[in-house]
């Protein structure tokens, strides 16, 4: 598999970097640059792109301003000179964060992420005796997570946990990028960090879900959905 990639940022030397890089990746290509934002509409809606190397400070529009008023961008990976803006992108689920100067170790690692998160979007969930499942690289492993084995996805940085009834596995993928892959029938987003199984869930008391002797917090945006796919038909009242 092969990744677009488009660039955008504002300083020539940044840009000349990173084509340098994609050019030694080959899983990556790259089929175009932009100075800033409003320049790379164009690029985005005129091909295929699967990934953004995108910078924060630039002209006119920065690069957080651009992740804010836009909406379905392919993967994003953020490059830049300022650190503090690192949670603010996971909390909106770009790949991964890479600080400036970065070297070529680093930025493949960084799009390695993107390339498994492509690949887990893309993987269809198969029938088996055991129920539907996917794959995911942990610890350096292809796993297979049995999807009515699976109890819940919490975010953990740049990271997430799948908590299974067999095992705890870490997997360098987003919340978002987990929940795409998983039936919306089964799973539902509680919270900013967490997935859960509708089927795990024993009792909820307030705003805490509870699954034998474990506790989900459940975010003030999510309640009301939650509430409404697994109370529907089903409370029963006097």
């Amino acid at each position: 598999m092969t990744l677009n990639c488009v660039i955008i940022d504002d300083e020539p030397i940044a840009r000349k970097l990173l084509q340098e890089y994609i050019e030694e990746t080959d899983f990556l290509k790259l089929v175009g640059t932009a100075e800033n934002p409003l320049k790379a509409v164009g690029l985005l809606s005129a091909q295929d792109v699967d990934l953004i190397y995108l910078d924060i400070n630039m002209p006119k529009m920065s690069g957080m301003e651009f992740l804010r008023s836009t909406s379905n961008l392919p993967m994003v990976i953020m490059t830049t000179a300022y650190e503090q803006y690192a949670l603010e992108g996971f909390e909106m689920a770009v790949i991964d964060y890479l600080v400036k100067p970065f070297p070529l170790e680093r930025f493949l690692k960084a799009s390695q992420k993107a390339l498994e998160y492509k690949l887990l979007k893309e993987k269809k969930t198969a029938e088996t005796p055991d129920g539907k499942y996917i794959f995911v690289k942990s610890d350096g492993k292809l796993e297979r997570v049995v999807l009515d084995e699976l109890i819940y996805v919490q975010a953990m940085s740049n990271y997430v946990i799948l908590q299974t009834t067999r095992a705890k596995l870490i997997v360098y993928l987003t919340v978002k990028g987990i929940l795409e892959s998983l039936p919306p029938d089964k799973f539902i987003q509680v919270h900013k960090s967490y997935i859960m199984n509708i089927n795990m869930i024993n009792s909820i008391n307030g705003n805490t879900i509870y699954i034998g002797n474990e506790q989900v917090p459940i975010g003030q945006s999510f309640y009301d959905g939650l509430m409404d796919k697994i109370l529907k038909g089903k409370f029963l009242k006097r």
